[in-house]
This record gives structure tokens, C-alpha cells and sequence, in this order.
């Protein structure tokens, strides 16, 4: 039995990138629920790009956290994996923030 493989970093990823990541996902729920507005333009209009963006950070957080609503089929899994991840959660936060920041 192969101790190193059943211990490496893509099994078994950073707890504390997993608290970061659900934390991520909290904070971003409560802005959308008690702040909605964020997701406007300056003209009161929705903005669909930075509602998008601020969502797939949720939920990547909450994903990436190890909140999973059902099982995935095994066909699912890997992506899944890449698309709710804890970096995709961090990337789409900040591409929210920029997009948040030019209205």
C-alpha cells in the first residue's frame, strides 16, 4: 500500500483554503441578500454580468467548502471540480469586483 498516494494535496486539499472558500461563499450570500443593489449599474439597471460572476463565487465557495447539495454522477465529478474549485471562487470574486468597480 502507497502511503504518498493516499495523502496527496489533490485528495485531500488545504483545510484552510476550505474554510476560505465557505467563509467566501457566506459573505457573498449575505451581500446579496441584504445588499442586492451591488449587483446594479449606477443607473439602477440590473447588471446580469456582475450578478453572474458574484453567484459563481457563492457557490464555488460553498462547493469548494465541502457544502455539496446532491452526489454527482461520476461523469460530473471532474468537472465539477474545476468549475467549483477554490481558485474559480477567488477568480470569479475578484472578476466581480472589477466588474462591480467600473459601473
Amino acid at each position: 500500500m502507497d502511503l504518498s498516494s493516499r495523502h496527496s494535496p489533490q485528495r485531500h486539499p488545504d483545510p484552510g483554503y476550505r474554510h476560505l472558500s465557505l467563509l467566501t461563499g457566506v459573505v457573498v450570500a449575505l451581500l446579496l441578500t441584504f445588499f442586492p443593489d451591488v449587483a446594479r449599474t449606477t443607473r439602477g439597471a440590473a447588471d446580469p454580468i456582475a450578478a453572474t460572476l458574484l453567484l459563481w463565487a457563492m457557490t464555488a465557495g460553498f462547493v469548494a467548502g465541502g457544502v455539496l447539495p446532491l452526489p454527482l454522477p461520476v461523469r460530473l465529478r471532474p468537472l465539477a471540480c474545476r468549475i467549483l474549485s477554490s481558485s474559480t471562487c477567488l477568480g470569479s470574486l475578484v472578476l466581480a469586483v472589477v466588474q462591480v468597480a467600473t459601473h
